[in-house]
């Protein structure tokens, strides 16, 4: 008898799948500012122009493979970067950076098309 009744307490103490409690306050997530979300955005952006360009190139060749190795890696190397002034100095180093590369890449596809 007493086992069945601590087994019946211990259902009735567990809390439900569905009535769930809000997180603590230091565990949410903090929202970014929108200058924080408008800039994630530009580099976002910057990431995919790079990857599109790095596309054109043939498949075949070693340089599509490097090229994208090269953004990735530059993108990563800069992750835990979390200043904003930093960040703007990077997007901005990045794509002169990439301006460079896409010129490089129009003369590979020309040469090669």
């Amino acid at each position: 008898m007493r086992v069945l009744q601590s087994s019946l307490l211990r259902r009735l103490s567990r809390p439900f799948a569905t009535a769930q409690s809000a997180p603590p306050i230091a565990r949410q997530k903090r929202l970014p500012t929108l200058a924080q979300f408008l800039l994630r955005n530009r580099v976002i952006s910057l990431y995919r122009s790079i990857v599109r360009a790095t596309n054109q190139i043939p498949p075949s060749s070693s340089t599509r493979a490097e090229m994208k190795k090269f953004a990735r890696d530059g993108f990563e190397q800069h992750r835990e970067v979390t200043e904003e002034t930093k960040i703007r100095y990077l997007v901005s180093t990045g794509k002169t950076e990439f301006e460079k590369m896409e010129r490089y890449i129009l003369e590979q596809v020309a040469r090669d098309g």
